[in-house]
């Protein structure tokens, strides 16, 4: 693994504007000089490396599904904040293994040992544009003989296929709160992918779906019924909003992308579950719901927070936070390891699943200790 620097293409700004990431500029803070996709820089791994990171992923990914059924057979659902009324929507969930189609590792690696997990973005991942095609096609144009753990575009479009889906559209729903346009591009691009499986698609914000008293069903703006329902919305604020419980009533009538027991995976109270449940193992870092414990430095994560918000890093040389209204719903406690520093940049890797199976890597940089919505995306390639 290395970081290398060339370059950027002549216009490449229009390029990848082209290309679907219309929103690099709004989703980046104004204040910053380094643009959101930075293609001045670039990681190279070895095939060895992306085989091994590969293994490591899905084992991870199979672990977490373990996690799931532990937490539904023992019924730990108050470790994660889950509401006591919504446990037998999730249990239900689990048991019909309701299906689900992608989500994102992200992982500290810097090439000499195994990769650690840091969270998985199990409900609502982003960042999906820049690792499935916006950094292919900087590849093609670049570093056309090399090859990329990218095999995203194609993953996705086979599991719409695979996935038992009721008659009807698809409906992918964004939500007027986003202001950059990352959601609905996102949205965008998953339903261009179920597109070229074969579904019939619509796209919808998510405050003009209607719920129809009379047939008891969510429904789109020309009265059909929703059958299958693609979001970015959290899980958490579904079940939070008024419709919530119709919301839930729901999950036997209508397939949700992704579905309701998504709720265990995308929590942080999850890397405590981890450990508990895999204790030393190579790809965790000690984690703990109860406190810190006996941890010389460890980082306090919001069990529901996002983007780096609501943090705090204990080190024996000081202590640093990072601004948030997450917290309230409680913390998990994990040993914290300083991402590797390459040329005072900072990488995390963002691992895909699509289905079950590794699906390709998304990198953001970042100068800090917490990975943040100042950090920028960069590209990779694997060299023979």
């Amino acid at each position: 693994m290395r970081r290398l620097t060339s370059a950027p293409r002549d216009g490449w700004e229009k390029i990848i504007e082209s290309q679907g990431l219309a929103y690099h500029r709004s989703a980046h803070p104004v204040d910053l000089t380094r643009p959101y996709w930075d293609e001045s820089t670039h990681y190279v791994f070895t095939m060895q490396e992306i085989l091994d990171l590969e293994s490591q992923v899905e084992e991870l990914h199979g672990m977490c599904l373990e996690a799931v059924e532990h937490v539904v057979a023992h019924g730990r659902y108050r470790d994660f904040a889950i509401p006591q009324w919504v446990a037998p929507g999730v249990e239900a969930s689990w048991r019909r293994r309701d299906p689900h189609v992608y989500g994102r590792f992200d992982l500290r690696y810097d090439g000499t040992g195994p990769a650690k997990l840091l969270e998985y973005n199990a409900d609502t991942p982003t960042s999906l544009v820049e690792s499935s095609l916006i950094q292919w096609f900087w590849l093609k144009d670049v570093h056309p003989d090399d090859d990329q753990w990218n095999s995203l575009h194609e993953r996705l479009v086979d599991r719409w296929k695979e996935l038992p889906l009721q008659s009807g559209p698809a409906h992918f729903a964004w939500t007027n709160m986003d202001e950059t346009g990352e959601e609905v591009m996102t949205l965008g691009y998953l339903q261009e992918t179920a597109d070229q499986a074969g579904l019939d698609t619509v796209a919808i914000a998510m405050e003009d779906i209607g719920w129809d008293p009379g047939r008891m069903r969510f429904a789109d703006l020309e009265q059909r019924v929703i059958r299958t329902l693609c979001k970015l919305y959290p899980w958490e604020w579904a079940v939070a909003d008024p419709f919530g419980p119709q919301a839930v009533g729901q999950q036997i009538s209508m397939t949700w992308i992704e579905p309701l027991w998504k709720m265990v995976l995308s929590n942080k109270a999850l890397l405590a579950l981890l450990w508990e449940m895999y204790p030393g193992h190579p790809n965790l870092l000690p984690a703990y719901l109860d406190g810190p414990r006996d941890l010389p430095a460890h980082i306090e994560k919001p069990l529901l927070g996002r983007e780096g918000a609501s943090m705090r890093v204990v080190t024996p040389e000081g202590t640093r936070r990072t601004e948030g209204d997450y917290g309230a719903e409680g913390y998990v406690y994990q040993e914290f390891r300083a991402l590797p520093d390459f040329d005072g940049w900072r990488p995390v890797l963002g691992a895909w699943v699509v289905g079950d199976e590794a699906a390709g890597l998304g990198i953001r940089e970042t100068s800090g200790l917490i990975t943040d919505d100042s950090s920028s995306f960069v590209p990779h390639r694997i060299i023979p």
